[in-house]
């Protein structure tokens, strides 16, 4: 078709009626879509200025674990497609997790709303619409905001994805590496930025310095950035991230007891002021899954399907290293029944080599206002399969819940770029209520395993106990009486004087005869102490 005459130009225009014989361009689409197994409909086909019923857009569910992209500019329905795509994978009985950024997500706990809008969406897409809710667990980082609390260890967490959130240079991330090498072998667990703060001192104090000269040392000038950057790190009230108990990833495979999957929402509506933090966070989830799951092979369904919304922030920065284990975890995951789904605004947001592995494509609108823009829509189209459609014209003409799609057949090919009216949500297009929510959180059977923070004995309450001990008893031989029990504002005063001391260098050596060995850490240096 040429560019004035195209289903491009028209995608978004008034609708005529499914018909049940195709035009023979759009037939040779919809057979691209024609699947024998399980799958999941995504909506019917827009062609020459109709939407089509009898040609149906689906996803084979044995190719979730291909990954995919969700993109389009802001407003263009990315949210909802997150959430149909969701629905169907629970009712296929595909555990989920979803990031809710805005907090509009949760909904999907509740049985939708039926309205002249739905029910007309329904018809022009050949949907039997039904209101249903869907199972849920709604969980939060380090329980700042609604949700059970999902917290890592800093031993867990690992010095690559910490070096990204603290957004420490190179060197500065290879001196991180190598003090958590020291502690991995020494035994020190590095429960909170706390234990963290106390064994960098430690390396750059005068008992200290000598542990790391056979591999390379500690500047002070660099334990210092590093120092700063926790510090600033805990003003921002990142320190509840970090901690116990530790939440164990695999509660995200779960079914419901109906047997259909369970829709994890990581609720991030009260920490998206702290966008760093949470895309690492989510890659630190994905690792752990990665790290603990065994190889699968290709599965008839995934055993999860992990979509890791505003996805751009996790790449912005990112260090050549951090990059590579991205690529390398993207691409190795799949063989243990992980699919995953990055959702951003343009493809160009994702790295070439991540980009290649993601063989699902779902891409709302594009703008182009400005020059950017129009080169951000011209890189988009090229992503895509050749296609009748006159892409760049299409692309800025969908209207709000339509797309472009392109994904991976049941052999593995890629099917023929295809315009689609998308199918409503069948669950609460909006928020749930707050005291809904509230309910469900504090019904869940996960709430009291991980509900209260739990600050157990580790290396810097040792560190703090001795040194008062060591203070009440130079006191008492000097006459004296002892200081009360320390406050946090004397905290670096007090790592200073203890990481100093003959305490510690002795207590360190006791708990690496008793504890002393090396972690195996995974791609992105997260590993877990398991007791």
């Amino acid at each position: 078709m040429s560019g004035s005459d195209s289903a491009g130009g028209s995608a978004g225009a008034g609708l005529g009626e499914g018909v049940g014989v195709l035009p023979q361009q759009a037939r040779e689409i919809a057979d691209g879509y024609a699947v024998g197994g399980a799958a999941l409909d995504l909506g019917a086909l827009l062609w020459d200025g109709a939407c089509l019923p009898a040609a149906q857009i689906r996803i084979p569910l044995g190719m979730l674990t291909r990954h995919g992209l969700v993109a389009g500019a802001t407003g263009t329905g990315k949210t909802k497609t997150l959430q149909l795509i969701a629905e169907q994978l629970s009712a296929n009985g595909v555990p989920v997790f979803l990031a809710d950024i805005k907090g509009d997500v949760s909904g999907i706990a509740a049985p939708g709303v039926p309205g002249g809008k739905v029910a007309e969406r329904a018809g022009q897409v050949g949907q039997q619409w039904e209101a249903k809710g869907f199972p849920c667990e709604f969980h939060a980082l380090g329980g700042i905001g609604p949700g059970i609390p999902v917290r890592a260890t800093v031993t867990s967490f690992g010095p690559v994805l910490l070096s990204k959130v603290l957004q420490l240079n190179r060197t500065q991330e290879q001196s991180l590496g190598l003090i958590f090498h020291y502690a991995d072998a020494k035994g020190l667990e590095l429960v909170d930025l706390k234990d963290l703060r106390a064994v960098v001192a430690f390396l750059v104090s005068d008992t200290g310095k000598s542990e790391l000269k056979g591999i390379g040392g500690l500047s002070t000038a660099t334990a210092g950035v590093i120092l700063r950057s926790l510090t600033a790190f805990e003003q921002q009230g990142a320190g509840d991230f970090f901690g116990e108990p530790e939440f164990e990833t695999a509660e995200f495979l779960r079914q419901a007891p109906d047997g259909r999957g369970l829709v994890s929402v990581l609720e991030l509506a009260a920490v998206q002021d702290k966008p760093q933090l949470f895309s690492t966070f989510l890659m630190w989830l994905l690792a752990d899954l990665f790290h603990d799951l065994p190889e699968v092979g290709d599965l008839d369904r995934p055993k999860l399907v992990f979509f890791f919304d505003e996805a751009h922030l996790l790449f912005n920065g990112a260090s050549k290293a951090f990059l590579e284990s991205i690529t390398q975890t993207v691409r190795l995951i799949r063989s243990k029944g992980v699919g995953i789904f990055f959702v951003t605004q343009t493809p160009r947001d994702v790295p070439g080599d991540v980009l290649a592995q993601l063989g699902n494509r779902v891409q709302h609108a594009l703008r182009a206002f400005t020059p950017d823009d129009a080169k951000a829509l011209r890189a988009t189209v090229k992503t895509f399969p050749n296609s009748p459609y006159d892409l760049e014209e299409l692309l800025t003409q969908l209207g709000i819940g339509e797309a472009v799609i392109t994904v991976l057949s049941e052999k593995g090919a890629p099917t023929p770029v295809a315009a689609t009216r998308l199918r409503s949500p069948q669950s609460l297009m909006g928020p749930l209520a707050a005291a809904e929510l509230d309910a469900a959180v504090k019904g869940s059977s996960l709430y009291a395993g991980y509900a209260q923070a739990v600050d157990r004995e580790s290396a810097y309450e040792k560190l703090g106990a001795e040194h008062e001990a060591e203070q009440r008893a130079a006191a008492e031989a000097a006459g004296r009486p002892s200081k009360g029990s320390r406050q946090p504002e004397d905290d670096a005063l007090l790592v200073e004087q203890v990481v100093g001391s003959g305490v510690f260098r002795s207590l360190a050596r006791s708990v690496g005869t008793q504890l002393g060995r090396e972690i195996s850490r995974s791609l992105f240096g997260t590993a877990r102490h398991r007791r």
